[in-house]
């Protein structure tokens, strides 16, 4: 999959959620998750256990997806449907989870044993969530506001005010729109 401009990825885990997004590329119309292959695939590029895959996971990935993307949106300034929101918190409040305390007294969150299929993914992305949130890059998520494009990237601005996934190609086109309008 692409990573436009010079954008460094998302740090861990925050990155398995900015590559579960980012498994459409909408301005080359190019879908790498549309079979239980591809989703096999991109399990095993993360090295997420997921057996048993069938459609209705893809489905249900597919659809965390884009729920995940308007969130990113909303990290940029965008609103999100309250259906999205109720859609992805209810997926995500599914999510089969347990607390791991380690010997040092710190707590992780982590999926629960024995999941199988989209739920094992669905986990794995929650929990990735809860610990991006707690290192306080979860908002730094974004999707690119051009909306031919919607890459999600990872805003390392010291302000975190980033509006595209690159300034050279989509912030250029974005802002030359605006120039035209006027004009």
């Amino acid at each position: 999959m692409r990573q436009p401009g010079d954008r460094a990825p998302a740090p861990p885990p925050l990155d398995l959620v900015q590559d579960l997004v980012n498994t459409v590329d909408i301005e080359m119309e190019r879908d790498h998750l549309t079979t239980v292959a591809d989703l096999r695939g991109f399990c095993a590029a993360h090295s997420l256990k997921a057996p048993r895959l069938t459609k209705d996971d893809v489905a249900q990935i597919r659809m965390l997806r884009e729920e995940l993307r308007a969130v990113a949106g909303a990290h940029a300034g965008e609103d999100v449907p309250p259906e999205t929101l109720r859609q992805l918190s209810g997926r995500l409040a599914a999510a089969p989870l347990r607390l791991v305390i380690h010997s040092a007294g710190d707590v992780t969150i982590r999926p629960a044993p024995g999941v199988t299929g989209a739920s094992a993914l669905v986990a794995q992305v929650a929990s990735a969530i809860i610990a991006a949130q707690a290192a306080g890059t979860w908002s730094r998520l974004k999707a690119c506001g051009s909306v031919g494009c919607r890459w999600a990237y990872y805003d390392r601005s010291p302000a975190g005010r980033s509006r595209w996934c690159t300034m050279s190609i989509c912030g250029s086109r974005e802002k030359m729109r605006r120039y035209r309008a006027r004009s």
